[in-house]
């Protein structure tokens, strides 16, 4: 049985743990489980990961959750080059750092303007009092300098000469905003030459097709079916709100 990877590009993580077997030419199935249609809930997916989240990977009878330990596990078993997560102690340890921090250093607030600015408003038709996107977008910022001042600092990548594990959590994470219609880059030269040499190290093609449906979201949000969505309504609305 081929190395399954149950994903939906909509998703941060599924996007860092697709770019990540892209450009280590791990050959795998991509398994689309849309989560905006609640596919994550149903009875098969249920059977790949009980947590009902993506990414998800099945390699014969062994099943993982969580995207950190399935890049970590696609590292170990495809032996991917030193760079990604080296084996130098303090470099891991820079990397172990950010990854420690970033699940609600970051991916919190950048989810949560990507739903107030777009998913909330468009598909649910809810107006997001101004004090609310307000907050949301300070609680951003706020983490955005963290990136640059404690992460980046002045070498070229958050480990040091090289792309890591790290940068590539991290960019697909500070991409979710921008897929609103926020410019994060902008008045950061700091964070946008960090950006560009992410992108380089990764390949402007892989780059722009990992990221081509979040960035396109704001027209496909015009086509949505938000009937399904408006289920989970109750939910969202509690989480981001």
């Amino acid at each position: 049985m081929a190395l399954e990877l149950y994903l939906d590009l909509f998703s941060q993580p599924c996007r860092s743990v697709y770019i990540f077997a892209k450009k280590n030419n791990i050959n795998f199935d991509f398994q689309k489980v849309a989560l905006l249609d609640g596919e994550q809930y149903g009875e098969d997916f249920g059977k790949i990961n009980l947590i009902r989240k993506v990414p998800a990977l099945r390699d014969g009878d062994f099943c993982l959750a969580e995207s950190i330990a399935i890049i970590l596990y696609l590292a170990e078993k495809f032996k991917t080059p030193d760079f990604w997560y080296p084996a130098d102690l303090q470099q891991r340890a820079r990397i172990n750092e950010y990854l420690s921090w970033q699940h609600i250093g970051i991916r919190l607030h950048g989810s949560k303007m990507f739903w107030l600015r777009l998913l909330i408003p468009k598909a649910l038709g809810v107006d997001i009092p101004q004090d609310k996107l307000d907050a949301a977008l300070e609680d951003l910022n706020g983490s955005l300098r963290l990136i640059e001042e404690k992460f980046i600092q002045d070498r070229p990548f958050i480990a040091g000469d090289h792309i890591s594990l790290a940068d590539l959590v991290a960019i697909v994470e500070i991409m979710q905003p921008v897929g609103s219609g926020l410019d994060v880059f902008e008045g950061r030269p700091k964070l946008s030459a960090w950006r560009d040499r992410v992108q380089a190290a990764i390949g402007k093609e892989l780059f722009d097709d990992a990221h081509q449906t979040i960035l396109g979201a704001q027209e496909s949000v015009k086509l949505m079916d938000s009937s399904k969505l408006q289920f989970f309504k109750p939910k969202i609305l509690k989480f981001f709100m």
